[in-house]
């Protein structure tokens, strides 16, 4: 109790004299951005998570080709899971001599559990939303079927044997699943009407979803439950798997709401390690008399940790009241562009993430400076040049780091991004440390032949060389974490821009057939229609990895699982696609039968290595090949992308279609039908939703990431101010005693600026080449994202960083050159 008393006035005491106050700004800035971040990114993942499970319907649903056993719906209905079912099929319309392929989806009374559907009238002035399906004897169109089939709204449309209603004109649906049922013109109708159609008879290729939605546990208890009971005709649907140029961009978001984080508990440790090391400076005399009056070295350990951990509850309690607020007025900002479903409240666990991160941080980088004032002699207060031991405190460090990077991996959620951080920037500050230590020494034998002014302030760096290179690295760390999160931004926003421009592929044209390629160019040159490459189509499924059945390798429920249930689509290519990058292996140059290429995450699935056997069967035929190389995907570009591309001369014997995709805008969209006029058998996707979906989502994460960004790069900026500021004590009292000995004020100021520019624009070179060794890691081996030397930051940040060092320096040394010698001194 008396410690804590002691412990409470001696804080008090330091807070009013200003001890803490840099101490205090560091930790706050610290604890109030990371509070923010992490409020911020939590309502912003919940909103996001909510928002993708309206492209579903639900929360999860189950694909199945017949019903799901009632086990699992009485399960469902035991966790208080609402359930809702559809049911999908293709079926061929016939209508006043005029025939179309569409696609029938029939819903229950309950469908959409999560998001909405959008009708509109027959002049289509305005769109009503609505959160049911067709009643009974009534039907849903796609406005095409209407010009395609003749029809106008409010005439009968037959299906099988049943004539329905047309009621509305279906413009939106929120589960498009991205098969050929969800893409053809759709016809929607009540589940209550599929029986008297009799289209779906024993044998018929059925798509059944089985959706389900409710509490988080309840739904993750439920798929525990059903994933080891699921047939390998029945799946679970994921975002991430079943709609990949959507979960590429949530993934890519993700990555950066981690690498935001890990940028500002990087600021957070350097800055709060400086600010302890200039506190334990300052209470060396304080430590001293302590001894003095008999306390040991374990009190004044103790007294010193009790004062820090009053001083980060107070600091992060504040903190996190200041995060709050950041974190409100930022969603108020961004509520137009914002999901309409966002989560009103942050979860508990990221309430308390910045206050615990901030104690976490504090503890973890002022502890190694704080031990050295256990070790202040009592001798100090009779001869002040004394200097306490230095302290082992490697081992703190160690835990520190181990402790940041488990709560960073905590936060990401992502292991191998905390890895690549980790060892990257370790390394190279070790290496970086060896350099600049080689530098600095190599220079001493060039000090006399420098001008006066150049000699002092070169000498400033030289003086005590463990310390500069501490601070040289502490700067560039600050740097390269501002530049890597503003790389990494700029790289993010520019490949969703690529991923969509504004002429972005809309429809697909399927199943032509190759005696009429050269007719069906000719045709949309005529109608001015652009389409990318041409890609041949022959339907397979891989049997065998290295004569291995590759159901016993293949995870369930895992991509690969998933991809090798059903048929792929097989192609054959000379060049490698445009959007493709090769990820491993080689390119053919050349024909040579027997190759394939792999998509990544694929291959990553089923554990296939690059020169494995793979086996196919495709119309009751099997065939080998070798695996050459694997590819990285932009699924995002809505082009023609597979998972599987074979070298010339493997599959030209097998049966084969084309398929194309094209842009088309809304003047044109009559041509559509004519198309399908002249080429009967071809089939034709329209994806203007997804891409209307895809759009939307990207401008939310565009906003989203910027503030993050702001957030981050306003932290470090007043936290790289106050780093400065935190190592100007023994600068004050060498200007000091230069002043007494006739120093004017314009040579200190010269030398002042000398000193802090050739810091600045070290740390400046440090920064970029942390950065950009980060960013190659990162963009490599986690991102995916293609990596380019940033060549005009080489010059401009470490000339912008010597200007931003030079100011602050002068700024927190300018009272010291206007005021006498004297009083600088007594107040040290």
């Amino acid at each position: 109790m008396n410690r804590m008393k002691l412990a409470l006035r001696l804080l008090g005491r330091e807070a009013r004299s200003g001890e803490l106050t840099l101490l205090m700004l560091a930790l706050l800035i610290a604890v109030t951005a990371l509070t923010a971040a992490s409020l911020f990114a939590d309502r912003l993942e919940r909103a996001m998570t909510a928002q993708t499970a309206e492209f579903l319907a639900a929360d999860l649903v189950i694909q199945s080709p017949g019903p799901i056993p009632a086990e699992w719906l009485a399960e469902a209905r035991r966790l208080g899971l609402k359930e809702a079912r559809t049911t999908e099929f293709s079926s061929m319309l016939i209508e006043n001599d005029e025939m179309l392929l569409a696609s029938i989806k029939a819903v229950d009374a309950a469908y959409p559990l999560r998001g909405f559907l959008k009708t509109a009238d027959a002049e289509h002035r305005t769109e009503t939303v609505v959160t049911h399906g067709p009643e009974i004897g009534a039907a849903w169109v796609e406005r095409r079927i209407l010009s395609a089939l003749k029809l106008k709204f409010g005439d009968v449309l037959t299906i099988g044997e049943k004539k329905l209603r047309i009621t509305q004109i279906l413009t939106y649906e929120p589960d498009q699943q991205g098969g050929f049922f969800s893409f053809s013109p759709r016809v929607m109708i009540n589940a209550a009407d599929l029986e008297a159609t009799k289209v779906i008879q024993p044998g018929s290729h059925v798509h059944r979803f089985f959706q389900f939605s409710g509490d988080s546990k309840a739904l993750s208890a439920f798929r525990r439950f059903v994933k080891p009971q699921l047939n390998p005709s029945q799946r679970l649907l994921d975002v991430h798997e079943d709609r990949p140029e959507l979960g590429s961009a949530l993934t890519r978001a993700e990555q950066f709401l981690g690498l935001s984080s890990i940028v500002v508990v990087i600021i957070a440790g350097a800055a709060i390690s400086m600010a302890a090391r200039r506190y334990s400076e300052r209470h060396f005399d304080a430590s001293a008399l302590l001894g003095c009056f008999g306390c040991t070295q374990g009190e004044i350990l103790r007294l010193y940790c009790l004062q820090f951990a009053i001083l980060g509850l107070a600091i992060g309690a504040l903190g996190c009241g200041f995060g709050w607020l950041f974190q409100e007025g930022l969603f108020l900002l961004l509520r137009p562009l914002l999901p309409a479903s966002l989560a009103q409240q942050p979860g508990i666990l990221a309430v308390l993430f910045g206050a615990g991160a901030g104690l976490i941080i504090l503890f973890g980088f002022a502890l190694p400076p704080i031990l050295r004032l256990k070790r202040v002699p009592p001798l100090r207060i009779l001869r002040h040049e004394l200097e306490p031991l230095p302290s082992s405190a490697w081992l703190v460090y160690g835990l520190a780091l181990t402790l940041v990077c488990a709560l960073v991996w905590r936060y990401t959620g992502d292991a191998r991004m905390t890895a690549v951080v980790a060892v990257v920037t370790i390394a190279a500050l070790l290496l970086l440390a060896l350099v600049i230590w080689a530098m600095l020494s190599a220079t001493r034998k060039l000090l006399p032949r420098l001008p006066l002014s150049w000699r002092f302030g070169w000498r400033g760096l030289l003086r005590e060389p463990r310390a500069s290179i501490a601070q040289i690295l502490a700067f560039g760390v600050t740097l390269a974490a501002i530049l890597s999160s503003l790389m990494v931004r700029n790289e993010l926003l520019d490949t969703w821009r690529q991923q969509l421009p504004d002429n972005a592929p809309n429809h697909f044209a399927l199943n032509i057939f190759p005696d009429q390629l050269a007719a069906f160019k000719q045709s949309l040159q005529a109608k001015g229609i652009e389409s990318s490459p041409f890609y041949p189509i022959v339907r397979g499924r891989l049997t065998h990895i290295n004569q291995t059945p590759v159901q016993r390798i293949a995870v369930k429920g895992s991509q690969g699982d998933n991809a090798t249930h059903r048929e792929l689509s097989l192609t054959w290519s000379r060049e490698l696609p445009e959007e493709n990058t090769i990820a491993a292996g080689e390119w053919w140059n050349r024909d040579a039968p027997g190759l394939v290429s792999v998509e990544r995450k694929l291959a990553d699935s089923l554990g296939i290595e690059v020169g494995d056997r793979l086996t196919f069967s495709s119309g009751g035929r099997q065939f080998e090949a070798t695996v050459a190389n694997f590819r990285a995907l932009r699924w995002e570009s809505m082009k023609p992308n597979f998972y599987m591309i074979f070298s010339p001369g493997t599959l030209e014997d097998f049966p084969s279609t084309l398929m194309t995709s094209f842009y088309l805008p809304e003047a044109k969209k009559s041509a559509l039908n004519a198309l399908a006029k002249e080429f009967p058998g071809m089939s034709i996707l329209e994806v203007e939703r997804i891409l209307r979906q895809l759009q939307t989502l990207f401008t939310q994460l565009t906003e989203a990431v910027n503030y993050l960004f702001y957030l981050a790069l306003s932290a470090a900026l007043t936290v790289l101010f106050a780093s400065v500021y935190g190592t100007l004590d023994q600068r004050i009292h060498e200007s000091a005693l230069l002043r007494t000995f006739g120093a004017s004020r314009g040579f200190l100021r010269k030398m002042q600026s000398i000193e802090f520019f050739c810091l600045g624009a070290i740390s400046g070179v440090i920064g970029v080449l942390i950065a950009e060794s980060l960013n190659f890691a990162l963009y490599r081996q986690v991102m995916h994202i293609p990596f380019q030397l940033h060549r005009d930051l080489w010059l401009t940040v470490p000339l912008l960083n010597a200007v931003i060092v030079w100011l602050s320096g002068l700024w927190g040394l300018r009272r010291v050159v206007r005021r006498p010698p004297l009083r600088s001194l007594r107040e040290l």
